[in-house]
């Protein structure tokens, strides 16, 4: 029996491989467990791991659909694995039936693991090209399937491969971004690969396959902890200091299922902002005071003046700018998932709206509605806001707001460097992941912001409502943060910076074409001199 035309016998170990790499991949984003590894912190090793697994089993398929079939089980593992607390905030907090979310959940894995299917089965292809050229071209079709994910109907990039590589590949970041880190930890994989992916070698004993195995998994879990702990000492500067922001963060940690509840989570929310805001706004060593995304769960018109006064006179009478995130509109116009930030002196707050909504949360897509109407999630259609809007001018700093889900898209944030002078010198980030619990959701989104502080070399603010709170910066390292599902304030002083990094200038320019372009034209090249495989 040949070994790249497994029976029905060797497809069921096959399939379960598959599915524990795909575990693999997605515990690397950040680890879950308190054991072995920190909790909530990123594996690079295990993401290379998981990937040079999925090699061998792409070269010993019997066919392009089986290559098909084993890439779309891997990646529907991974996806899976990385956001199954969408089941959260389906079930527990929009009352959909258990059933149903699940269900719901593993839908949205299996339609985006389509993606690394055909990059999957396009690559079994080139198996009997040179280990070069198969190299390459992995590398450039995988690269392929995370940017068609991050980016085709709105994209869904949450769990993209690089963030495991935030620390371990930091030096990267600001030259190539998060996909960027993506390829080249996908070319580590394929190295690592080799011996077992040689198309016409002796399959080797399994004792022998079992220890090199062993010494792969050692060499990689082991010898990387030691590259990581100096990831971002080794990062370039690109960028200069601009001054100090000392900055208080509120962290309401109101829950969930009270949040738009009148006779629970709106009073409460409605007093512990107002009265931690003001107290914090009445110091003269602060100069920014931020409240998480939709702190205020009310729309302006529906809140007395008596209750704006007192705060709004914190603000005129102090020297910190209030930033507060609140719903907006009416029913005729629409309504905005929004944060105001008022200024002493200034007659008018600035106003951001989120631009990048959550499909399904923040609006419904065309023939979905029906779905929706399960889910009893309140404000759940919204408009969307400009791409690039004024940034927040106060204290010597240029801030930018984005909210929430909007920091998974750095291609997007960098649009707001296209002009050098008025790039932000600082990020701040308004969140509410409480829709997820207590899960990893709140690790992974820390991740995320850490990257997105890598790659712009910004230091990035993150107000949240149960968690990650947190003062990063530009080298992506965490200065200050909140315990995680706390009531607390947190204080922080950041550097703003200016000047811009390599990604910053050619992502604020051009998007993430370059890097698709990249990897087409390596497919090119591969498709005219590094030749195909026989079907």
């Amino acid at each position: 029996m040949r070994l790249n035309q497994p029976s029905g016998w060797r497809a069921a170990p096959a399939a379960a491989i598959l599915l524990l790499a795909g575990l693999l991949q997605a515990w690397s984003l950040a680890w879950p467990f308190d054991a072995i590894w920190p909790r909530g912190e990123p594996v690079a090793g295990l993401q290379i791991l998981s990937l040079a697994v999925l090699l061998p089993l792409l070269h010993r398929a019997g066919s392009a659909r089986a290559a098909c079939w084993r890439g779309w089980v891997f990646a529907t593992a991974w996806l899976a694995a990385t956001f199954w607390w969408l089941f959260v905030s389906m079930h527990t907090y929009g009352g959909l039936p258990a059933p149903l979310a699940v269900a719901g959940v593993l839908a949205l894995a299996g339609a985006l693991a389509l993606y690394y299917a055909l990059a999957a089965a396009c690559y079994w292809r080139w198996r009997h090209a040179g280990p070069g050229w198969r190299l390459l071209v992995f590398v450039a079709l995988w690269t392929l399937a995370e940017l068609a994910r991050g980016t085709l109907f709105t994209g869904f990039p949450w769990g993209a491969g690089g963030y495991a590589q935030v620390d371990a590949l930091a030096v990267l970041a600001p030259w190539v971004g998060v996909y960027g880190m993506g390829a080249v930890a996908a070319a580590l994989a394929v190295l690592a690969a080799q011996p077992w992916s040689r198309p016409h070698a002796r399959p080797a004993r399994p004792a022998a396959r079992l220890l090199a195995c062993l010494w792969l998994g050692a060499l990689v879990l082991l010898c990387w902890p030691a590259v990581t702990q100096r990831g971002s000492e080794l990062v370039q500067d690109w960028t200069e200091p601009a001054g100090r922001l000392p900055v208080v963060l509120l962290q309401g940690n109101i829950p969930q299922d009270e949040k738009f509840q009148p006779g629970s989570g709106v009073p409460l929310a409605l007093s512990w902002y107002r009265q931690q805001a003001s107290a914090a706004l009445a110091r003269a060593d602060i100069r920014l005071v931020v409240a998480p995304e939709t702190a205020i769960p009310l729309l302006p018109q529906q809140l007395s003046p008596e209750w704006w006064q007192p705060l709004l006179q914190a603000v005129e009478q102090g020297q910190a700018a209030l930033t507060l995130g609140l719903p907006l509109g009416d029913l005729e116009q629409g309504y905005t998932n929004s944060a105001l930030s008022w200024r002493p002196g200034a007659r008018e707050p600035l106003r951001y709206d989120k631009q990048h909504l959550v499909p399904f949360g923040e609006f419904i897509p065309t023939g979905f509605r029906w779905f929706t109407d399960l889910m009893q999630i309140p404000l759940g259609d919204f408009n969307r806001g400009a791409m690039v809007q004024p940034t927040l001018d106060w204290a010597g700093q240029r801030i930018a707001p984005n909210i929430c889900y909007e920091d998974l898209f750095g291609e997007e944030l960098a649009r707001g460097f296209a002009d050098p002078a008025r790039a932000p010198t600082v990020l701040l980030n308004l969140s509410n992941i409480a829709w997820f619990g207590d899960t990893v959701a709140i690790d992974q989104h820390r991740q995320i912001s850490r990257l997105r502080a890598l790659e712009l070399q910004r230091p990035m603010l993150r107000a949240t409502n149960t968690g990650a709170t947190v003062a990063i910066d530009h080298r992506g390292r965490v200065s200050h943060e909140l315990p995680r599902l706390t009531r607390a304030v947190l204080e922080a002083e950041v550097e703003g910076r200016v000047g811009l990094t390599p990604y910053a200038r050619w992502a604020g320019r051009f998007g993430l074409w370059p890097l698709a372009l990249l990897c087409v034209f390596a497919l090119l090249v591969a498709w005219r001199r590094g030749g195909l495989s026989r079907p």
